[in-house]
């Protein structure tokens, strides 16, 4: 039976043979509560030989279009696409520090379905989200709650 015999695969000591990474897929949007969420995962992930898979959402369409408001189109795309370089180079900061992989995802749409289809389609083994502060989420229900509600995949909710 062959091994993997190269330096990077970490081993389980039982057996000596090469562990699988778990992946682990953070949701973040920049507050505070997603990188709380998102240096718990990046611990969790160097504890336990995982790699992160941080998913930024940004929404479908603009808040402006449904007032009539003249749109700058190219304006909206160039702040969304400084927005996610930012938050990659943030997340890649601190995954680095850790010594810990990430790939950076941005998704366009529903923040639930687009987590859910990420950790889906990478066979995630666990996601991590912050808990929303936003009042309206109680009432409406926030991304943990209908995150918890599906069973894809371990949900783990981070509180500040």
């Amino acid at each position: 039976m062959a091994h993997d015999t190269s330096t990077a695969a970490e081993r389980d000591h039982h057996t000596g043979v090469p562990r699988q990474q778990r992946v682990i897929v953070v949701g973040v949007d920049g507050s505070p509560t997603s990188w709380d969420a998102y240096v718990w995962a990046a611990g969790a992930a160097a504890r336990g030989n995982g790699r992160l898979v941080a998913v930024h959402v940004e929404p479908l369409g603009e808040p402006a279009a449904g007032f009539g408001a003249p749109i700058d189109y190219a304006g909206i795309e160039r702040t969304r696409r400084e927005i996610a370089e930012q938050l990659q180079a943030e997340a890649e900061r601190i995954a680095n520090e850790l010594g810990v992989p990430v790939r950076f995802v941005v998704e366009r749409g529903d923040v639930t379905r687009a987590v859910t289809n990420v950790a889906k389609e990478l066979n995630a083994d666990l996601v991590v989200v912050g808990r929303s502060a936003k009042a309206r989420h109680h009432i409406a229900g926030s991304l943990s709650h209908r995150l918890t509600s599906r069973n894809d995949a371990p949900v783990v909710v981070v509180v500040p």
